[in-house]
């Protein structure tokens, strides 16, 4: 199919009812903004272009709106004076004869290919304008989409609709799709006669209609098309799309044990046959190859976990942890940018930054590697086969060989050769009789405060 086909993209609002200090469609969904959801929805539909219509914060909605594979151009709306307006903001894109025009929205972050693919192709068959509808129990609020023999003859929005009207129960999303060659001259002949003095896009099937044009619908699934305005709204989207999320990893073999308290983001990859107990969190950029099993009340962000693995419970992965095969990272233990080697355990209540851990290493409860100076980090290596006694700090830069063993309570400062032994703490030294008397001290000092 070689149609060029255009997509517009309504981005401008001023996040009022968000009641934000960012653009409404900055907001996020699994970890993603909404514009960016719909971006990579149109990617999927024969959409070569986008128009982007931009007000606040255009920067950032541009750049969000940038990040996939389409040609995205901005085109800013100075005013604020309707839909109708809103795509006329795009003037110069859409004259550059495209052969189809879909209109979407950037705060409608759940929409699918499926219905703007079907949109498209009625327009190919011959219609010049087709709606994305849905149907609902309790249209209220909705325009309402009045319909005769198959085609769309009016949108009627509910305070114009007669109570017949009302009882119908397809209402419009907003999305639609037009044939490119009409479409300026439809939209241009939008007028403002009304109470709020705005050009309203769904005025164009009227219009449409008056010079003996052709326009119908196509059904979508209500929360596909459902748009973001407040933050009660933006929560309710963000429950059906980790709904729908977690029953795509679930049928593709993924063992979800409590799946309403598993958190995903958008790029989160979870392969068969891994284990997700209740409540974990995954922020972006996380990988989890099969076999692992993440247990509960872990947060994994920009990490990799290998086959077999084992993370948690509590446990926090951050950005550049890499779990190898078979790895373990246990209760309240925290990586950041450090690499785990195959077999190796950091079983419990650890951190482990900017290090390379080699294979079967263990990692004794306690260990810090003290990475920071305050103004620069420091790399820790600890060698294959080696045992790092409970808590012992590792003041990097500093080298622990293969083989090697540090005993507990040390404070490592110098590199510890292969196989050696190291003992980085004082000697214990005893004098008899004087915990008695500091406990004695003690005990006086507290009864003296009593009496104060």
């Amino acid at each position: 199919m070689n149609d060029r086909v255009l997509a517009v993209v309504l981005a401008a609002g001023e996040s009022t009812r968000m009641k934000s200090s960012k653009s409404k469609v900055l907001h996020t969904i699994g970890n993603r903004p909404m514009i960016s959801h719909v971006i990579a929805a149109l990617e999927n539909t024969g959409v070569q272009d986008v128009a982007l219509v931009v007000g606040r914060d255009a920067g950032p909605v541009i750049a969000a709106a940038g990040s996939g594979r389409l040609d995205v151009v901005a085109f800013e709306q100075t005013e604020r004076l309707g839909t109708g307006h809103a795509v006329l903001a795009a003037r110069d894109a859409i004259s550059k004869g495209y052969d189809q025009i879909i209109i979407a929205y950037g705060d409608a972050p759940l929409i699918e290919a499926g219905p703007l693919i079907e949109a498209l192709d009625k327009v190919r068959a011959g219609y010049d304008a087709v709606v994305i509808g849905f149907r609902t129990d309790r249209p209220t609020g909705y325009g309402r989409l009045l319909e005769q023999g198959g085609e769309l003859v009016a949108i009627r929005e509910e305070k114009d609709a007669t109570a017949e009207e009302r009882k119908t129960t397809s209402c419009n999303s907003g999305l639609m799709a037009l044939n490119g060659a009409r479409a300026l001259a439809l939209l241009g002949k939008i007028t403002n006669n009304n109470v709020k003095g705005e050009y309203y896009l769904t005025d164009v099937i009227e219009v449409l209609r008056a010079q003996g044009g052709r326009a119908t619908t196509v059904e979508a699934p209500a929360d596909t098309v459902a748009g973001c305005n407040n933050r009660a709204e933006l929560a309710e989207l963000e429950a059906i799309w980790q709904r729908r999320r977690r029953h795509e990893m679930m049928v593709s073999g993924v063992t979800m044990i409590a799946p309403e308290t598993v958190f995903l983001s958008f790029d989160t990859a979870i392969a068969p046959d891994v284990t997700i107990e209740p409540n974990v969190i995954f922020g972006p950029g996380v990988k989890v190859e099969a076999g692992a099993v993440i247990h509960a009340f872990s947060h994994l962000e920009g990490a990799h976990v290998s086959s077999g693995a084992n993370v948690g419970p509590f446990a926090r992965l951050r950005p550049g942890a890499n779990l190898h095969a078979n790895a373990k990272v246990g209760n309240f233990v925290e990586i950041k940018k450090a690499e785990i080697g195959e077999g190796a355990k950091v079983s419990h209540l650890t951190y482990i930054g900017d290090a390379r851990i080699g294979a079967n290493a263990n990692i004794g409860a306690g260990t810090v590697t003290c990475n920071y100076d305050g103004f620069n980090k420091f790399e820790t290596v600890i060698g294959a086969d080696s045992f790092v006694g409970s808590n012992t700090l590792l003041v990097a830069p500093v080298t622990i060989g293969e083989g090697a063993l540090t005993a507990t309570g040390s404070v490592i400062t110098e590199d510890v050769p292969d196989g050696a032994a190291a003992f980085g703490r004082a000697r214990q030294v005893n004098k008899d009789g004087l915990g008695l008397k500091i406990m004695a001290r003690n005990k006086a000092l507290k009864e003296a405060r009593k009496k104060k």
